[in-house]
């Protein structure tokens, strides 16, 4: 269970970024994935954070442990 959160990012790496599409070069797919980085923490709802994106929680990190 402590690997829960890992293991799941990396299927989600896999799903709707590594396998996603053919790529034709590594260049290509490392571009990509600067991409698919922005859209997993700026704009994907994440269900454990009631359906924002992990940047919502990062702005709001400092108003916390003040």
């Amino acid at each position: 269970q402590t690997n829960g959160k890992v293991e799941r990012f990396n299927r989600t790496l896999l799903d709707e970024w590594a396998y996603l599409r053919p790529y034709t070069s590594n260049d290509e797919r490392t571009a990509a994935l600067t991409d698919f980085l922005h859209t997993y923490n700026h704009h994907r709802c994440h269900t454990a954070l009631d359906g924002h994106p992990p940047i919502s929680r990062v702005n709001n990190a400092a108003g916390q442990y003040t």
